[in-house]
């Protein structure tokens, strides 16, 4: 059992390490969830952010549309074009998949500087890419209604965690050095 404990002994520390911080931060954005009503439908800070990044964005492309609090869920209305075409959840906020990103990453962690650079950048990136998807649906919906399950269950995930899986590549051949990693623990 040691014998084989050694020899795989970088994907059992990887594993370990993935699943302590994901289990951790899920935990800890859990309690975060858990300081809001929904029962009052009160809507987190950081769904409540991305809303009003989505309006920004939209606003700054010249394009006619309101956010404002759904009357009866914890979400918000995106209305274009006076139409009611979505909504944002707290699903909608990408921060499940930022948790997720960010677990890979630190179990794959280099030196402490890259990896905590590496995570700013992807998650203001990942961050930055869900308003902007959030922004293309809102146009794909209003522009293309017989769409919407094509739109928001296969094209947008796709993007988004394809772009999560890039940067998850970038990270291990770019910034990860296995062979380091090796010759340290020998």
């Amino acid at each position: 059992m040691k014998q084989l404990v050694n020899e795989h002994r970088s994907f059992l520390l990887f594993l370990v390490k993935f699943l302590v911080f994901y289990l951790s931060m899920t935990g800890v954005y859990s309690f975060f969830l858990g300081q809001y009503n929904t029962q009052t439908n009160e809507v987190d800070a950081i769904t409540t952010d991305v809303a009003k990044r989505t309006y920004d964005l939209l606003v700054f492309f010249n394009q006619e549309a309101v956010i404002q609090k759904h009357p009866s869920q914890p979400a918000y209305k995106v209305l274009f074009h006076q139409n009611y075409v979505a909504r944002i959840v707290e699903g909608c906020n990408a921060f499940s998949v930022i948790i997720l990103f960010t677990s890979f990453i630190v179990a794959f962690s280099s030196t402490w500087k890259k990896t905590i650079a590496f995570i700013f950048v992807g998650v203001l990136l990942i961050y930055g890419l869900n308003i902007f998807r959030i922004v293309l649906l809102t146009l794909g919906l209003f522009y293309y209604p017989k769409s919407k399950e094509l739109l928001h269950d296969v094209v947008f995930p796709l993007v988004i965690y394809g772009v999560v899986f890039v940067l998850w590549i970038f990270w291990v051949f770019k910034f990860y050095n296995a062979k380091t990693k090796v010759n340290e623990t020998e």
